[in-house]
């Protein structure tokens, strides 16, 4: 026992500090989140499939497992401005002193979509099931579960001020399917090998607003030359700024658009494989590569221009000389109120390795820790190709972003290793309890986190339990608990919250410092039985 506890003591203090990706792992197996997902040494049953596919082989005979799952996400966030902000002589955001209010969730349903309902929570039901022959070295199951989830929905407040960088987001991976052969070499060492075929979903709805200095020099020459918004024949001779009448005033604290994305793949197949040593009753290996893909999505998508943008530029090519200025810019000929069709993007869904240990300290006491690696360095940009010339993004070719028929967010994410950890305690024969613990360092940098994917440093920590029938079947419950916050002061973090001249795309808080907290609670049971 004394040679256990200090393989355990020693383990642990080897252990930098983590770094991990935020929405790994989160909602996938009751028993891993109760044991910090540090289960590749120790796989659970049919959840195997995921962390570790040589754990199926530990199964005989016929098993069927029911879960479910109720998480809340919420992403408070306060808005306040610089002392100094001066947007082209825009000095007054009224989103200064203000605070996000309630977030919602809802789950992209496949071939179906997002439906309508948010809900303070969400349910999410999954199930799987194994075989294996009397005598056979060989095991087979497969099992429906979430590899990967995000959902945000800011909708309820039509005033809220996070609005501008994603009302609703919805990122999410769904393994409808999932064949897994598992092969038990000896009594000691077993591999397996899984095939998840993914339903991708990816949604992104948000106001737009372009807090640009040189906007806002437009606006003040507007209210310079007509205050009350209402053109004059000289400025129909000339360039018709105030063309568009009082709407066409251009304000970049105002909202200038609505954009909506909703994309998904049907079909996104990936494998997982992986390797289970136990060559003791009281240690164990394990070791799980979880192959990544570049998914193609495809869906539709939809800008709705307010009358501001719309009104402006169409007083601008009424006048004399606009259309000339137009021209030389690149600016369109007009801006419909309604523009739609579809669109396609490349998305990675990286890669992952994991390596753990089982140490049973005493035959009462299991100690589980892991390593992983995930390649999150994929996400350094996303581009979104439209079918056609978005009018909207015409105007940016001022700016320097030439392609009109595509959009390009620099994520600027970084690949990212996680240490985790779990205790099981076995009180009785039937009943065992286990914690968890894993600190989460974000994979997105300090200066490139926006509200669309508010991820900071967090720290998991799960309780749970096991209940054992005489049957054979098996209860997990477990409670998980996630936090993190951050404070990304104005002008630090050019996703977010710059305003040099040439930060259009995408910056919605200019000037302005954003701190927040994401908070995540979130409960798992499952029921195995032998059938």
């Amino acid at each position: 026992m004394k040679a256990r506890l200090l393989a355990a003591a020693g383990l642990i203090a080897a252990m930098p500090a983590a770094q991990a990706g935020v929405t790994d792992n989160l909602a996938t197996s009751p028993t891993a989140m109760a044991m910090g997902n540090a289960v590749t040494a120790d796989p659970p049953g049919i959840e195997s499939i995921h962390f570790n596919p040589a754990g199926l082989a530990r199964l005989t005979g016929s098993h069927h497992i029911d879960t479910i799952f109720v998480a809340s996400i919420r992403n408070p966030n306060r808005f306040v401005t610089a002392p100094d902000i001066d947007i082209g002589g825009f000095k007054d955001d009224p989103i200064n002193g203000t605070s996000s209010g309630p977030v919602r969730q809802a789950v992209a349903l496949p071939w179906i979509g997002i439906p309508k309902a948010r809900l303070p929570a969400v349910a999410v039901p999954g199930l799987g099931f194994s075989y294996n022959a009397p005598g056979s070295r060989w095991t087979f199951g497969t099992l429906v579960y979430l590899s990967q989830a995000m959902s945000m929905d800011r909708t309820k407040d039509p005033n809220d001020p996070a609005r501008f960088d994603g009302r609703l987001v919805q990122l999410q991976r769904l393994n409808y399917l999932s064949p897994t052969a598992a092969y038990k070499i000896s009594d000691t060492l077993r591999i397996g090998l899984a095939v998840p075929i993914a339903y991708a979903n990816f949604a992104i709805n948000t106001d737009f607003r372009a807090p640009n200095k040189l906007l806002g020099t437009v606006g003040q020459l507007q209210k310079a030359l007509c205050p009350d918004g209402n053109g004059t024949v000289i400025d129909t001779l000339t360039f018709g700024l105030c063309g568009g009448g009082p709407a066409g005033m251009v304000d970049p604290f105002k909202r200038a658009a609505n954009i909506d994305f909703d994309m998904h793949a049907s079909f996104d197949p990936t494998f997982n494989v992986g390797i289970l040593w136990e060559p003791k009753k009281w240690f164990a290996l394990g070791l799980v590569y979880q192959g990544g893909a570049t998914t193609t999505y495809t869906g539709r998508y939809q800008v709705k221009a307010d009358p501001m943008l719309r009104g402006f530029v169409h007083g601008l090519n009424s006048s004399l000389l606009g259309p000339i200025v137009g021209a030389v810019t690149g600016m369109p000929a007009d801006i419909p109120e309604y523009q739609g069709g579809n669109m396609t993007a490349r998305i990675p869904f990286p890669w992952r390795v994991q390596a753990g240990i089982k140490l049973m300290a005493t035959d009462y006491v299991q100690l589980n820790a892991d390593v992983s690696y995930a390649d999150w360095a994929k996400w350094n940009q996303l581009t979104f190709e439209f079918d056609e010339s978005v009018k909207l993004l015409e105007m940016a070719r001022l700016f320097g972003y030439a392609n009109s028929r595509q959009a390009t967010f620099k994520m600027g994410f970084k690949s990212v290793v996680n240490y985790s950890f779990g205790t099981q305690i076995k009180l009785t024969n039937k009943l065992s309890l286990r914690a968890g613990f894993e600190p989460r360092k974000s994979s997105i940098p300090g200066d490139k986190m926006s509200l669309l994917a508010p991820l900071p440093d967090t720290t998991l920590k799960s309780l749970g339990l096991r209940y054992r029938f005489d049957s054979g079947a098996e209860v997990n419950v477990t409670g998980s608990y996630i936090k993190g916050s951050y404070n990304i002061p104005a002008r630090s973090d050019c996703n977010l919250n710059c305003d040099d001249f040439f930060n259009l795309i995408y910056n919605p808080y200019a000037a302005t410092g954003v701190s927040g907290s994401l908070i995540v609670r979130y409960f798992g049971a499952s029921y195995t039985r032998p059938f």
